[in-house]
């Protein structure tokens, strides 16, 4: 699905090892959580010392990039949205997909998304909402597992199966519902259909009573690697309108990647 959840923090990646590194390593934490943080939650989920993490904070802080609420919890400073804003004002590739992107949510009704691979993520740069009643709960900005989305598969589809290989030990399978993938190599199978259909599913995979298609959208070197997708209520998306969309989504992904080309030049 791409209606978003709050993830855990990856078992076993690599936190930053220098200051900066691990002052984004708490910044990105703070971001992670629904709610506003305490000292002590931080630190539980934190491999800093206790003064290392007091100093980070104090430091955030002072630079406007958190801010301390009157319980002494932790949330996102005001500073983040400007920087937010401008990356996403200016994220060329964002630039070039959104009247596809449009189009595409006219053409189907529904919600349609953009997000680029990050590591054994999505993230999300784009979304048009449904003109419907019933919407997603998404969010600009926010990150999804690779293994139970459609944007997820469909960025996947674009790497090597060498590539996707060396990456399934590193993926934390869970499962989110009764039809998540969590078995590795039915995962690479299915991500080995994406490649040859040029089009993935999420079938109720992420969340129970949402299904999405996506395709993916690529540079030619593989430097951007994303996918796009249209997503809907269960109800609203049985296995005929999904193969009515298949097509849609397609050529409209197509069209970013013509455009990308055109606009871009030899490095896409």
């Amino acid at each position: 699905m791409e209606a978003e959840r709050t993830r855990p923090r990856p078992s076993g990646s690599a936190n930053g090892t220098g200051t900066l590194g691990k002052a984004i390593d708490v910044l990105e934490l703070v971001a992670e959580t629904d709610e506003p943080i305490r000292f002590t939650e931080i630190l539980r989920r934190c491999d800093q010392p206790r003064g290392t993490l007091h100093r980070q904070l104090s430091n955030l802080v002072e630079e406007g990039l958190l801010v301390v609420n009157r319980d002494h919890s932790y949330s996102l400073g005001v500073r983040l949205l400007k920087f937010a804003s401008k990356a996403w004002a200016n994220n060329e590739f964002r630039v070039i997909a959104e009247p596809h992107l449009r189009r595409l949510h006219e053409l189907t009704g529904e919600t349609v998304h953009m997000g680029v691979l990050r590591g054994l993520e999505v993230i999300y740069l784009d979304k048009v909402e449904s003109r419907q009643a019933v919407r997603m709960y998404s969010q600009i900005g926010n990150a999804s597992p690779v293994f139970c989305t459609g944007v997820g598969k469909a960025a996947l589809s674009c790497l090597s199966k060498e590539t996707v290989e060396e990456m399934l030990p590193r993926i934390a399978f869970r499962r989110f519902t009764e039809h998540t993938l969590v078995d590795p190599a039915t995962f690479a199978k299915a991500i080995d259909r994406a490649r040859s259909e040029g089009v993935a599913y999420d079938r109720e995979e992420h969340e129970i009573g949402i299904r999405c298609v996506a395709a993916p959208i690529h540079t030619a070197d593989r430097s951007f690697v994303a996918g796009i997708s249209v997503t809907a209520p269960a109800y609203r998306a049985g296995e005929e309108t999904i193969a009515g969309w298949v097509d849609l989504v397609r050529e409209a992904a197509a069209a970013i990647m013509d455009d990308m080309r055109n606009r871009l030049g030899p490095r896409v």
